[in-house]
């Protein structure tokens, strides 16, 4: 089962977050390899293949020949930093966000995000598995930023947090998608047949690194 509806790329941006610190890994996150390519090209392919020309918000390394970087404003301010810097250098009047860490997320849950977005006019959409809301992927409507820039000034870098500011200040309330909803009603599927329990799994250090690896195993095998 699929759905009929695509995103229109004129009135989104799509954005990479790679500027992490990357400690518990101990490297850039952005050029490890995961399936014989590094993890900046798998998020590329995931917002390329929902019909989009992404940007990299951030970097710690010179990422350029993978696609345009937009330099954090305030470097080493986490990921809200990334975003402001995003948002104010888009005319868009939505930005989709996905971090760097996320490799096995379906680009059909990237597209339906979008949607619900564009058809319920909320400032952010979020993703929930298990009644939990996820921080990224999130679409977000760019007048949020004047808020998120307040919030980051004010030394709280925390984006969810900044998220339900921004959503307040416009009274509107941060719109969360379940993620099993999606998948039980084929909205969104892995294109590999991997269960939505497996979407989120991210890669923060070296044992997160080899249990992905194993799933990209099966999926070739």
């Amino acid at each position: 089962m699929g759905f009929p509806w695509q995103p229109v790329p004129e009135s989104i941006s799509a954005f990479i977050l790679a500027g992490g610190q990357s400690r518990r890994m101990g490297q850039d996150k952005a050029l490890v390899t995961l399936a014989g390519k590094p993890l900046i090209a798998h998020a590329l392919s995931i917002l390329r293949e929902a019909g989009f020309s992404p940007t990299i918000a951030g970097a710690r390394s010179n990422l350029s020949r993978f696609a345009p970087v937009v330099p954090d404003a305030k470097p080493d301010l986490g990921p809200l930093a990334g975003i402001c810097a995003a948002l104010e250098s888009c005319s868009a009047g939505y930005a989709v966000f996905l971090p760097i860490d996320l490799p096995l997320l379906p680009p059909s849950l990237i597209t339906y995000l979008i949607h619900h977005a564009q058809i319920t006019s909320s400032p952010v959409t979020l993703l929930s598995i298990s009644g939990v809301a996820n921080t990224f992927p999130a679409v977000l409507d760019r007048s949020v930023l004047p808020t998120l820039k307040t919030e980051l000034s004010a030394g709280r870098r925390g984006c969810l947090a900044a998220f339900h500011a921004a959503a307040q200040i416009l009274g509107q309330p941060v719109s969360v998608v379940p993620v099993e909803f999606l998948a039980q009603s084929g909205h969104a599927a892995h294109p590999e047949g991997l269960p939505a329990g497996f979407w989120f799994l991210n890669v923060n250090t070296p044992g997160d690194l080899s249990r992905v690896e194993r799933h990209f195993a099966l999926q070739i095998a």
